[in-house]
């Protein structure tokens, strides 16, 4: 029971942050989201601090299973896998990038995870552009530096195109969000690349 009512707690507090931004969130407002009360709340954790911290020992745990979703196939679909997987996680956690900038004043060590897991993202991106040049699917660099550019605008994209709509007060979906992302990369395809991209990734749900 008390592992349920933690994780009621923690819920509860993913939808208030995504819903007021986590500054905005009190703890009465947590403990009457989950249905408790807040001596019960109390009692799991002692104060917002440690709720949040809660909160974002989860969401980098999920995010370390997408990182660890990194080549698992040969082909283009792969990355668009790890897309959808990316595309739920910062649906789910809205408020992360919103809010993060302010969380990171009072917890270092969230800033400090944060940035392992960009070091991580900017990586396999990288690394993805080179295999797929290898593969022949992404034409050599035509311009020196340019995939160090586009392994940015990627990530940019990956970490920001949900929170900008968000901000926007603009709907997003996941085919969109991909979309975005493909369409950055697709120019540098060869014609066996957009072959299979055309077979392979578009029948995902990648809508223009």
């Amino acid at each position: 029971m008390s592992a349920a009512t933690k994780q009621k707690i923690i819920e509860s507090a993913i939808r208030l942050f995504n819903q007021d931004g986590v500054a905005n969130v009190r703890l009465q407002q947590i403990a009457d989201e989950a249905g408790i009360s807040v001596g019960n709340l109390a009692y799991h954790y002692r104060n917002k601090d440690a709720i949040v911290a809660s909160v974002y020992e989860n969401l980098f745990e999920e995010f370390a299973d997408i990182l660890s979703f990194y080549l698992k196939g040969p082909g283009l679909s792969d990355f668009d896998r790890q897309l959808d997987l990316y595309y739920d996680f910062f649906a789910k956690y809205k408020f992360y990038l919103i809010d993060l900038f302010e969380v990171e004043r009072s917890h270092q060590t969230i800033m400090s995870a944060w940035q392992q897991f960009v070091a991580k993202m900017l990586i396999q991106i990288r690394k993805r552009i080179d295999y797929c040049v290898q593969r022949g699917l992404v034409r050599p660099e035509p311009i020196p530096g340019i995939y160090d550019t586009l392994t940015h605008n990627i990530w940019m994209t990956i970490v920001f195109w949900i929170p900008q709509q968000v901000l926007k007060g603009q709907p997003f979906s996941s085919g969109h969000f991909k979309h975005a992302i493909w369409a950055q990369i697709s120019p540098y395809l060869t014609p066996r690349g957009l072959t299979e991209y055309e077979s392979e990734v578009q029948p995902l749900g990648v809508n223009p």
